[in-house]
C-alpha cells in the first residue's frame, strides 16, 4: 500500500510538474474521448434513423367484403405467434371505410361516387409488422404455405400487398446492412487513428522524462516504480479529458438537439441527458484505459534499454 501510494503521488507530481506538456496530452485526449463520444452519438441518430424507415416498412392483408370477422380474427392470433411478427393492427370495414372519407374529404367526385354506391365497398385489413424487415418474406411465404393455421384463409382473403412493396423492402434491407457495415468500419478506423494519436503524445511526455527513468533504473528502482506513475498520469489525462469533453457536448447536443427534432424526430439533448450515466462510463473508462496502456507501451522501450 506504502508503495501504491508513493506511485500515485508521483504520477501526480509528474503531471502538475509537466505544464504545456500535460495541457497538450489532455487536450489529445479531449479529442479522442470527443470522437468516441461523437461516434456514440451518432450511432444513436443512426439506429433511430433505422427504427424510422423500418416502422413505414409493413405487409398489409386486404379481407374480402363479406368476410367474417371471426376467421379474419383467428388469422390474426395465428399471425401473432409467429416469432417473426412484432406487431398486427386490425381495422375493421367501418374502419377502412370512414378513414378512406378522411383521406379524400376535399375530393368531392370520390365521396359522391361512394354516397352513390350506397352500401361500403372497402372490406377490413390487417397491418403486419415484422420485427426485422427481412422477416417480410418469411411472413408472405407461411401466408401462402398449407399449414393448418391459415388454411381455410385464402376464401376471405383479397390480396396481400407484400409483392408490391417487395422491392422496397429488399432496397431498405439492403440499405439498413450497408449502413450498420458502414458505421462499424468508420467506427473502428477513428478510434484506431485516435490511440496513435494518443500514444504518440503521451510518449512525447515519458521523452521529456527519459534522463529521470535512467536514473531510476540505474539506482535499483523496480520496472513497476517506473512505469506506475506514468501510468497514473495517463489515467490523470484520462479523467480530465472525460470531465471536459462531457462538458463540452452539453451546449453542442443542445443545439444540436432543437435542429434535429425538427428535421428528424430525434432530439439528440434528450437522447445525451438520459443516457448521460452509461456516456460517461463508456468515456470515463475509454480515457482511462487509453491513458494507461498508451503509458504503458510508450515506456517499454526506456525500460527495456
Amino acid at each position: 500500500m506504502t508503495e501504491l501510494k508513493r506511485i500515485i503521488k508521483a504520477g501526480f507530481i509528474n503531471f502538475t510538474r509537466g505544464g504545456l506538456v500535460s495541457f497538450a496530452a489532455v487536450l489529445v485526449s479531449t479529442i479522442t474521448l470527443s470522437v468516441i463520444t461523437s461516434i456514440i452519438l451518432l450511432q444513436a441518430v443512426l439506429y433511430f434513423s433505422l427504427n424510422v424507415i423500418k416502422d413505414k416498412v409493413d405487409v398489409t392483408i386486404y379481407f374480402n367484403v363479406d368476410a367474417p370477422e371471426d376467421k379474419i380474427m383467428l388469422l390474426k392470433s395465428s399471425l401473432e405467434k409467429l416469432p417473426e411478427v412484432a406487431n398486427i393492427s386490425y381495422t375493421s370495414a367501418d374502419e377502412a371505410l370512414k378513414l378512406f372519407r378522411d383521406r379524400h374529404s376535399n375530393d368531392y367526385p370520390t365521396i359522391a361516387a361512394l354516397d352513390e354506391i350506397g352500401n361500403n365497398p372497402l372490406g377490413a385489413y390487417l397491418n403486419v409488422k415484422a420485427k426485422e424487415i427481412s422477416q417480410y418474406e418469411s411472413i408472405a411465404n407461411f401466408m401462402k404455405s398449407d399449414n393448418a393455421l391459415v388454411l381455410g384463409s385464402a376464401n376471405i382473403i383479397d390480396k396481400v400487398n407484400y409483392h408490391q412493396n417487395k422491392l422496397v423492402i429488399d432496397r431498405l434491407n439492403n440499405i439498413i446492412r450497408s449502413a450498420q457495415k458502414l458505421g462499424f468500419l468508420i467506427t473502428l478506423l477513428l478510434i484506431i487513428i485516435s490511440i496513435i494519436i494518443t500514444f504518440n503524445t503521451i510518449r512525447l511526455t515519458i521523452f521529456i522524462s527519459k534522463e529521470e527513468i535512467s536514473v531510476m533504473r540505474l539506482v535499483g528502482a523496480s520496472k513497476m516504480r517506473v512505469r506506475g506513475p506514468f501510468m497514473v498520469e495517463g489515467a490523470i489525462y484520462g479523467i480530465i479529458a472525460t470531465l471536459v469533453t462531457l462538458i463540452l457536448f452539453w451546449p453542442i447536443t443542445a443545439w444540436l438537439g432543437g435542429n434535429m427534432t425538427n428535421f428528424l424526430g430525434f432530439d439528440l439533448y434528450h437522447y445525451y441527458i438520459a443516457n448521460l450515466f452509461q456516456i460517461f462510463a463508456i468515456v470515463l473508462l475509454s480515457g482511462i484505459l487509453l491513458g494507461m496502456i498508451s503509458s504503458f507501451l510508450a515506456i517499454r522501450r526506456y525500460l527495456n534499454k
